[in-house]
């Protein structure tokens, strides 16, 4: 692993969490995720993720799968996947059936990131699985599953379960984080792991130490692959760039106060909405997010990136206006160019 690394050197992706914002609706979300996924394949994004959240009325990918083909869809060459599936939320099976349908869709496209978290609420967990069998603490297990059923297809023909489509698919999973115990998993099994320091910043190290410190190479991987995950939002000018920012932070201020919603407008002034608790909680959270104009988001990212030694940077960007969240994308591939 080099000691310094560019920012032009390694491949940035996009976690899209399909907001839906004030005085829009689902189908606006997903009208805006397929164009920004077009647009990020334009500007030479590697990867674009959908994650699995539910009971939440500002982000719309619940049924993840559905709209990663809607995604893949729409585009020809970026890759798209999952960041994450929920697993303790699912049979293995389903998982190993829906992403292998996918990839025979858009073969050589799709991307498997798994959670062990839950994306909701105890009672939404309930009601998704029925029965709360699970915590988590069986996730290895149901990873050990899942991937049997998408292993080499001439073992899983003497299986009585099998995965049509799914098995023999070369579809990589990635185990995703905000905490040591994906990270030690994915080190030992040698699977990919992404960190999610877009709201846990202060377990970013210790979990990217813990997974090279764990790491075994494996048929996937002979050495550790580290995508950490940051919010940034550029525009021209500081003002601007914290100004749209605002969405994001009331979007924190609001599952702070249990009370979920839609991604609000951006506001003039967080001192007038926030408590001086409140917003000490929430620079916590959001510790390491990147916002500026084009010279301190490059400044900042290569702080970042050198502090994390990532092997690639994926950015959400929760912003309110389509156009500047688009705006805000092309602002950060015109910096990784540079």
């Amino acid at each position: 692993m080099s000691s310094m690394k560019n920012l032009n050197e390694i491949p940035f992706s996009v976690l899209d969490l399909a907001p839906v914002v004030v005085g829009g609706s689902a189908s606006d979300s997903f009208k805006n995720t397929l164009d920004l996924a077009q647009h990020a394949e334009k500007w030479g994004f590697n990867r674009y993720w959908l994650a699995e959240h539910h009971n939440m009325s500002g982000i719309a990918s619940s049924a993840t799968s559905l709209v990663i083909g809607h995604v893949a869809g729409g585009t020809s060459k970026i890759r798209v996947g999952s960041g994450g599936i929920m697993l303790p939320n699912h049979a293995p099976l389903v998982i190993a059936e829906q992403f292998g349908t996918l990839e025979s869709l858009y073969p050589g496209r799709i991307d498997l990131g798994l959670g062990r978290a839950p994306g909701t609420d105890q009672l939404t967990a309930r009601a998704l699985r029925r029965e709360l069998r699970s915590n988590g603490e069986d996730f290895p297990e149901q990873l050990e599953e899942l991937r049997s059923y998408l292993g080499v297809a001439s073992e899983a023909e003497t299986r009585h379960v099998r995965a049509i489509p799914g098995e023999g698919l070369n579809i990589p999973i990635w185990l995703l984080g905000s905490s040591g115990f994906s990270a030690q998993l994915a080190g030992k099994l040698g699977l990919p792991f992404a960190f999610a320091s877009h709201f846990s910043p202060d377990q970013t190290l210790p979990a990217l130490k813990l997974y090279r410190n764990s790491f075994q190479p494996s048929e996937v991987l002979d050495e550790p692959y580290a995508t950490v995950c940051a919010n940034v939002v550029a525009a021209e000018t500081d003002k601007k760039a914290e100004y749209l920012a605002t969405s994001m932070q009331q979007q924190f201020l609001n599952l702070i106060r249990n009370r979920p919603g839609k991604l609000n407008p951006p506001v003039e002034n967080m001192d007038e909405v926030w408590s001086d608790y409140e917003k000490s909680a929430i620079h916590q959270q959001l510790g390491s997010s990147i916002v500026g104009s084009p010279i301190v988001v490059k400044e900042k990212l290569e702080n970042f990136l050198h502090a994390t030694q990532a092997d690639e940077i994926m950015v959400n960007a929760q912003v309110f206006d389509h156009y500047d969240r688009l705006r805000s994308y092309e602002i950060l591939s015109e910096i990784i160019k540079s």
